[in-house]
């Protein structure tokens, strides 16, 4: 029963992995832009939760859809201000330019919050409960079922709509989906907005069991992007795989062998694969 308790919490753990790196792939998939700052907005979206509780006393509930609306806004402004303009430029531009924004945020966020670790209340869900002989915690399963529901939602938005049609064409040749009536600037911000929506519900989401400081996105940066490499670069549903499979693969590691080496094995495990399938589970060769 421990066992399944160590594979539910991994599973859980992944989902929202999942959530806050699907915003990375999409924005690759579209633009093949990597955006540096990816887990400075996971950050910024989880200390809008941060002062949703403290300013307001509202919970999760209130802090998502504002934790949504914040960092989406945050990702339009970034590719009309910044990424439509470094984009005519080599990709050293891209990389230094989304570095730099990266940089920006974390030490604006450093002079409007202080240094200091911040966390939520354990009882804003409700605690933990038990069902089935395994414990879980409500924070836990919120964020993990919220991240796997937005994520298949993404998923199914960008290959079931018309809107996932024209950014499909604009990704694919730009010039020629222009000619075709479709703006591809307006997709290409359209892509920020989703990718920063879903980006903000994550840290929304991860503030209510993970400490949040100014640094955190840099950790969270790295989850990211092993995430999106181990699943495929431009590919949600790879990202959602191999988010699971990361949340497993952690919390197994750390049961079986000891919290110190969950890092490596992750690490060993997403090597392997990059050797053997250079393009990610699910992306294109």
């Amino acid at each position: 029963m421990t066992l399944v308790q160590v594979i539910v919490s991994g599973l859980l753990l992944g989902a929202v992995y999942a959530l806050f790196s699907s915003g990375l792939t999409l924005i690759w998939g579209m633009m093949n832009v990597v955006n540096f700052a990816h887990g400075d907005f996971v950050m910024l979206g989880m200390y809008t939760a941060v002062v949703i509780w403290t300013a307001l006393g509202g919970g999760p509930f209130a802090a998502v859809p504002a934790a949504a609306i914040v960092i989406a806004t945050l990702g339009v402004l970034s590719y009309f201000l910044l990424v439509r303009h470094i984009m005519r430029g080599p990709m050293l531009a891209q990389i230094l330019g989304t570095f730099g924004l990266a940089l920006f945020l974390r030490y604006a966020a450093f002079w409007t919050f202080g240094a200091d670790f911040k966390t939520l209340p354990d009882t804003l869900i409700g605690g933990s409960f038990t069902l089935g002989g395994i414990r879980f915690e409500g924070s836990r399963v919120l964020a993990g079922v919220g991240g796997l529901l937005i994520t298949l939602l993404l998923h199914l938005i960008l290959t079931r709509t018309s809107v996932g049609s024209r950014m499909l064409a604009v990704s694919e040749d730009a010039t020629a989906a222009q000619l075709m009536g479709i703006r591809p600037q307006r997709m290409q911000a359209l892509a920020w907005a989703m990718a920063g929506a879903a980006t903000g519900i994550a840290g929304a989401l991860i503030a209510t069991f993970f400490y949040t400081s100014p640094t955190v996105g840099e950790t969270l940066a790295i989850l990211a992007f092993v995430t999106v490499s181990f699943g495929g670069f431009g590919s949600v549903l790879g990202a959602l795989v191999a988010g699971l499979i990361i949340g497993v693969v952690e919390s197994l590691s750390a049961y079986l062998i000891g919290p110190v080496y969950k890092d490596v094995v992750v690490y060993v495990l997403f090597v392997l694969v990059l050797w053997f399938r250079p393009q990610g589970l699910m992306g294109k060769a």
